[in-house]
This record gives structure tokens, C-alpha cells and sequence, in this order.
């Protein structure tokens, strides 16, 4: 498909279609004497994430909306990543624990060592997927381990935007590696310009999605005062020095509360353990931060660099908070200064700061805000994304049918895999 193609019409509204029927896919099976027969039965998928699913974070929140959106569609999904404690949900696999690992000015919970990457092997070989979809298939970990294999088509979809070192550094062995990717997918044409700059290729632009409905049956968080919520790691590139900084000129009514942590944290509170007005809760709960978002009289997004896809103004909107953010190329993905949000110059505290205070003053611009970016949200619905991957997967696992091992667990798949790694 041509990379602009899903960019005309804009986000996935363009994607409202019938949903495909889940399993009524013909599968090649291998019986105990090796005669292939042909047997109808549901579409297994593994969706593979490279980070931890136990930590909050843009591309697990994508990776865990689509898995249930496809089950409640009645497809076989589940979910193979590391997971730092219980996993998430009862169709999350996990691999391991994670290893937190800089990278391009944040710190990523990915699990590169062997035995995640044997617990990995072990679960591709036992769960027989029919395709594989693999969020942000270069990174090290469990995406690139099932790269290597690619025991069944393989969808990938790349998040990341701005620079990458190792695609820099990298580029000819990363390029051969993303060859296994059967349909290549991006989030934006932030992260179309950066992987198709070094690995070529053709890419489907399909935006993020948000769960809708739990954000708008989300139950309220109750402030008693007006308040800003943030919600992201305390690092630079996020921009909460910026955030703080304008706070401090704000009304005394007006708080803050601050979700997450990360690098910056000790030192913020420490700059600012004076003021009472900012509460800091520490990592929070998909039910907390909704809940958060939904009592706020604002939700701030002051990122300097770096950010793909505005997704969580979108989370945002459909939790009918109204939006300050930073005017970064991913956020106008979404956002549109004084439609559905007032977009702020990155780092510029003096111009947050009054966004803010119009938004918290304003009863008329925020109810405004608050109907454009319900509007807004609808256009970016969850549903409509797993449709459209639903119908990538049926294409792909009737263009490449996999003969299918009666008994669980057992190795031509993955004997199959090796020798093509080996050639």
C-alpha cells in the first residue's frame, strides 16, 4: 500500500467498515503421520511488545487496547512481552523481567537478555500464532527475537519518531532483519519520515487508536479545587521543569498533580517541596489515571521533543478534559490550536502558563475545548484500527497458510524458523 495512502481522510475514521468475521480462516494441519489436512478454526494472532507491559507507557497501552479490542471481536489474541511483576491480564504472556536501557533521551523497559529471549522462542513455537503483529519490531528483545524467527507473517508497526541511533549506526543489519516484516505499519508521518529514511520500504500510515468507551464509562476522580494533571516521565523531553515553572505563577486555587516518575523526580520535589498546592502520586493505574483525567479542569502535555503521536490527547478527549499542549509536530497530529486544544511553543513557560490559566479561568473556552476534543476523539476509535488490522491479518494468513502441528509444543515451526535463520 503507498505510505500516503491511510494519511487521506486523515485519522481512522476513514477506516468504518464491517468488522471481518473472526474464524473463518482454512489452516493447514499436520497429523502424528505427517499427512497435511485442511481444518477451519479461529485466527490465533500474537501481538509482540519489546517493552514492559507492567509499566505504564504509549506503545503497551496501544499493544494491550488493540489485544482486547480484537478478543472481544472473537479472534484469539495474545500478548507476548516482559512483564516487571503479575501480568496485566490473563492473555499476557510474559518473558521476563525488564531492563531499564537509555535510549534517544529516555529510558525504555525492554528484557535483551537470553533467558527472555529463550522464553520468547519457547512461546512462538508453543502457541502456533497463524500471524504475528510486532510493535516496534527493531527493538532489542522480544521483537527483534521474533523477527528472527518469523515462524508465521509478521505485521509490524513502528511508534518511534525523531532520531534513532542505532537505525543510524545499524541501518544494514536492521534493514535485513525488517525484510521478515510481511506489511509494515506507522503511527504518523513523524515515524514514517524517520524509519523509512534509513530501512526504505513501503509503510500503511494507521494512527493509534483509544478505547473510548472506558474512558467515557471511567468513573470521576473528585478535586475540590481546579486542577492540571500531568501524566508522563519525569525526564527533559517531557517538559515538566517547563510545567512547574508556569505553575508557580498561577492563581492559589489552581493545583497540580503529577503522575509517573523518572530521572527528575527527586530533584523536582526537592525544588518544589514548599508548595503545597502540587501532589505527586507516583505511578499510577489505567483506572486512576482515567479517573484522574476525568476530575481535571485540564490535562497538560508541555513535551519538548521527541513524541511520535499525541495519543494521550486523545485519551484526553475522549475523557472530555480539555487540552494545553506543546505545538510538537506529533500532537498537531491530533490536536488543533484553539479547535480542540490551545498549543503552547515548546519551552516557552511564559505562553504555557497563560494557556493555562485561560483554560482554568474560562468557562466558555473550556466547554468548548472539552465538546471539539470529544468530537475529535471519536475519529481515532480503537474499533476502527482493530477492524482495519483484522483484515491484514485474514490477508496475510491466507496468503502464507502455515501447516499446523497436532500436537502443542512440538518443533517443526520452530525447526522451520532456525533453518531460515541459518540461511
Amino acid at each position: 500500500m503507498s505510505t500516503v495512502a491511510a494519511l487521506i481522510g486523515g485519522p481512522n475514521a476513514g477506516l468504518k467498515r464491517k468488522q471481518p468475521s473472526a474464524g473463518n480462516v482454512w489452516r493447514v494441519q499436520q497429523d502424528n503421520g505427517g499427512q497435511f489436512q485442511r481444518e477451519r478454526r479461529t485466527l490465533r494472532i500474537g501481538i509482540v511488545c519489546p517493552y514492559s507491559l507492567s509499566i505504564p507507557g504509549g506503545v503497551q497501552a496501544q499493544v494491550m487496547g488493540l489485544a482486547r479490542e480484537l478478543r472481544s471481536m472473537g479472534y484469539e489474541a495474545r500478548v507476548i512481552g516482559p512483564c516487571d511483576g503479575p501480568p496485566p491480564a490473563t492473555f499476557v504472556s510474559p518473558v521476563g523481567n525488564s531492563l531499564p536501557t537509555a535510549s534517544n533521551g529516555s529510558v525504555v523497559p525492554i528484557a535483551p537478555d537470553p533467558s527472555a529471549q529463550f522464553r520468547t522462542i519457547q512461546l512462538l513455537n508453543d502457541e502456533n500464532f497463524d500471524v504475528l503483529h510486532v510493535h516496534e519490531p527493531l527493538a532489542p528483545g522480544a521483537a527483534q527475537t521474533a523477527l528472527f524467527l518469523h515462524p508465521a507473517p509478521i505485521v509490524g508497526t513502528f511508534h518511534a519518531a525523531g532520531e534513532s541511533t542505532s537505525y543510524k549506526l545499524l541501518t544494514a543489519p536492521l534493514s535485513r532483519l525488517a525484510d521478515n516484516i510481511s506489511h509494515r505499519v506507522v503511527v504518523s508521518k513523524d515515524a514514517l519520515a524517520l524509519v523509512q529514511g534509513y530501512m526504505g520500504g513501503d509503510y500503511e500510515v494507521l494512527f493509534n487508536g483509544v478505547e473510548l468507551h472506558r474512558f467515557r464509562q471511567a468513573a470521576s476522580h473528585t478535586f475540590l479545587n481546579p486542577t492540571i494533571f500531568f501524566c508522563g516521565r519525569h525526564e527533559d523531553r517531557k517538559g515538566l521543569d517547563i510545567l512547574l515553572e508556569a505553575f508557580e505563577t498561577l492563581p492559589a486555587n489552581v493545583r497540580l498533580v503529577i503522575a509517573s516518575n523518572g530521572p527528575d523526580t527527586k530533584r523536582l520535589q526537592q525544588q518544589y517541596a514548599t508548595d503545597t498546592r502540587i501532589e505527586w502520586v507516583g505511578r499510577i493505574t489505567d483506572d486512576e489515571k482515567m479517573a484522574y483525567l476525568k476530575g481535571s479542569a485540564v490535562f497538560c502535555a508541555p513535551s519538548l521533543r521527541g513524541e511520535s503521536f499525541g495519543v494521550v490527547l486523545l485519551e484526553a478527549m475522549a475523557a472530555g478534559t480539555p487540552v494545553v499542549a506543546s505545538s510538537l509536530d506529533g500532537y498537531m497530529n491530533v490536536a488543533t490550536h484553539e479547535v480542540d486544544s490551545l498549543l503552547c511553543a515548546p519551552g516557552d513557560v511564559a505562553e504555557l502558563a497563560a494557556a493555562l490559566q485561560r483554560v482554568v479561568k474560562d468557562g466558555a473556552l473550556s466547554d468548548r475545548l472539552r465538546n471539539a476534543g470529544e468530537q475529535r476523539a471519536e475519529q481515532f476509535s480503537m474499533s476502527a484500527l482493530a477492524a482495519r488490522y483484522a483484515e491484514i491479518y485474514e490477508q496475510l494468513a491466507r496468503e502464507h497458510p502455515i501447516a499446523q502441528p497436532t500436537q502443542p509444543g512440538s518443533v517443526p515451526r520452530l525447526r522451520a524458523a532456525l533453518q531460515r535463520m541459518m540461511h
